[in-house]
């Protein structure tokens, strides 16, 4: 055990893991150095990956499909919740994230009290990421810029899965995304609690990983959409609300132009009167789904309170 660790914290090691009985041995020998427990969730693996874990003294989560890598992450939080630990380090199964680095993500968290403790990628500059593809590169930063919007938190790398959470987080986050999108539902999430996040420099192995097999495009559009719907549903009327007054003020702008114009003229210009109609339309449709979006988060946060 890490001199890091105080003896009444119970640490646990989360894995989310889908088909990864090539890598899965070496991440749990190494991560069960410097935790308490190792938790693997076996996201319908259709290979050997929950035998291996078992036999290397693992517990093992079992989704009879696969459900996604923010499922696994729910399932994995949940369980940590059931065995009252203090804190938790998730990391993937494929050995991009070194355990190693594992007590460096804890310590903010057991000492400094920090609730979240992001690894990333890019806050040292002397770490060289050469075998990092560039579409990725591209990607990462444009999606962490837009959650930094988002979230109004300045951050170097919002998609890294490498973190550690605290009990406070662990008790507070009840996340709902089950794609990749979970990783900026968790920091919305604990910026709506008031939650302390810091980063941490760490590595990250990209060498051997079949990425063209994880459709990065696929992942980007799906993390993207995820940011603005977990936006919207967060701020509706701001978001949805005063856009759709605005297009229905459009709307009677259009339909005033063309009455006047039927005034003077005696006929009906086609063009303006369906502008007048989409607008009003959209707006209408709009303002009532960001009424609707505000009273399911209202009646959600007081379910939560409860």
């Amino acid at each position: 055990m890490t001199c890091l660790m105080d003896k009444k914290s119970l640490v646990i090691a989360a894995i989310p893991a889908f088909n990864e009985e090539k890598t899965i041995s070496k991440v749990i020998l190494l991560a069960q150095k410097h935790v308490d427990k190792v938790v693997v969730c076996d996201d319908g693996s259709t290979d050997l990956t929950r035998v291996i874990a078992e036999r290397l003294g693992a517990e093992v989560i079992r989704h009879e499909r696969n459900l996604g890598y923010g499922a696994a992450i729910q399932s994995l939080f949940r369980r940590a919740r059931e065995l009252d630990a203090d804190v938790i380090v998730t990391l993937d199964a494929d050995g991009q994230h070194d355990p190693v680095e594992i007590p460096a993500l804890l310590k903010p968290v057991l000492k400094d009290d920090v609730d979240v403790a992001v690894g990333s990628r890019f806050l040292d500059k002397e770490r060289r990421l050469e075998d990092m593809p560039f579409y990725r590169r591209l990607g990462v930063k444009a999606i962490t810029r837009l959650t930094g919007v988002a979230v109004n938190h300045e951050l170097s790398d919002a998609q890294h899965g490498f973190r550690a959470y605290g009990r406070k987080a662990l008790e507070g986050l009840r996340l709902s995304e089950d794609g990749m999108g979970v990783s900026v539902e968790i920091l919305l999430k604990a910026r709506e609690q008031g939650l302390m996040v810091v980063e941490v420099p760490v590595g990250c192995s990209y060498r051997g990983l079949e990425t063209s097999s994880r459709g990065p495009l696929r992942h980007g559009v799906g993390v993207v959409m995820s940011i603005v719907r977990l936006v919207v549903e967060e701020r509706p009327l701001v978001l949805l609300g005063v856009p759709g007054i605005i297009s229905l003020l459009v709307g009677v702008l259009f339909g005033v132009w063309m009455l006047q114009i039927y005034a003077t003229e005696g006929h009906i210009v086609t063009n303006i009167a369906l502008a007048s109609m989409a607008f009003l339309l959209i707006g209408l449709f709009a303002v009532f789904t960001a009424i609707t979006l505000y009273a399911i988060t209202r009646l959600m946060q007081r379910t939560n309170k409860q």
